[in-house]
């Protein structure tokens, strides 16, 4: 009986000394804020090479915790000798990744979303309607031809870099002239046609390549490159394979592929940028024509 009494007694006065955190509101958003940078620091992890480096490094973390267990002195001051060197290799060997991760995080411009305003935007946003349909048209015919294509599409970032590789046309975007670069045996058609607006500012351009491990490896150069160009910039690429004719559009690192002419059009009218107003209209006009 004095037993349960004393480990009563020992009950009360730990609950009586145990302390609750206060909470403010400050804690529950820095809580949201570290889940919101773990979770994408994870998913940059596993869609790069960082993956496969990460599990290197649980692996040595494994073998360092085995030695440390069995107190294997001289393997753990190799590697406390060791640590700081590897951390700087970490950094070199994942240098593209890291360029990258930051290059998407300094266009992701989250006061220009929140504070945007459309009576600023030109009526065609960023390019017209006609635009559109001329890269459409281009794109078709030379599909069924199968004269291969690579059409980028400048958006925020500027394409200068890779606008200076190639050859100055800035030539009003047409069909025609399109089909006409990108015709076998001519001299422009080699390379890529860097699109700005409603102009044709350069051909023959050189694009990086995408390392990503994850496409087929059935794709060809043209493919990769218009990925490429996609991860490391904001632009929208169109894709016509000179194998197969098939059409396919790159963008933010994603190729979707086997596009026809009204899903074209309409990845080129979500970049199109249009007030909202203008946006609400063509949408109406759209079903009007359906109920007719």
């Amino acid at each position: 009986m004095r037993g349960v009494q004393q480990l009563n007694k020992l009950m009360e006065t730990y609950l009586y000394n145990l302390h609750m955190p206060s909470i403010h509101w400050t804690d529950v958003v820095e809580i949201f804020i570290l889940t919101f940078l773990a979770y994408h620091i994870l998913v940059w992890v596993k869609n790069t090479r960082a993956w496969a480096l990460l599990r290197g490094v649980v692996v040595i973390a494994v073998f360092i915790l085995i030695a440390a267990i069995f107190r294997m002195n001289t393997i753990l001051w190799i590697v406390s000798n060791v640590f700081s060197i590897a951390a700087i290799a970490i950094v070199v060997v994942l240098q593209p990744e890291l360029r990258k991760a930051l290059e998407e995080l300094g266009r992701k411009n989250l006061f220009s979303s929140i504070l945007s305003f459309d009576a600023s935007k030109p009526a065609d946003g960023r390019f017209s309607d006609r635009t559109i349909n001329e890269i459409v048209k281009a794109s078709v015919e030379m599909g069924k031809v199968r004269t291969g294509a690579l059409i980028v599409i400048e958006q925020k970032q500027s394409l200068s870099e890779y606008e200076r590789t190639g050859i100055d046309v800035d030539a009003l975007i047409s069909s025609q002239l399109l089909i006409n670069i990108f015709e076998h045996n001519t001299p422009l058609h080699d390379g890529a046609v860097i699109v700005r607006g409603n102009r044709i500012i350069s051909a023959t351009c050189y694009l990086p390549l995408s390392d990503n491990m994850a496409l087929s490896k059935d794709l060809g150069t043209r493919h990769r490159a218009g990925v490429g160009i996609s991860e490391v910039t904001d632009s929208l690429t169109v894709i016509v394979s000179e194998e197969t004719g098939k059409i396919s559009v790159a963008y933010g690192g994603q190729l979707e592929s086997g596009l026809d002419a009204e899903r074209l059009r309409t990845r080129l009218s979500e970049i199109q940028d249009k007030p909202v107003e203008e946006k609400k209209r063509k949408l109406w006009k759209g079903r009007s024509r359906n109920e007719e």
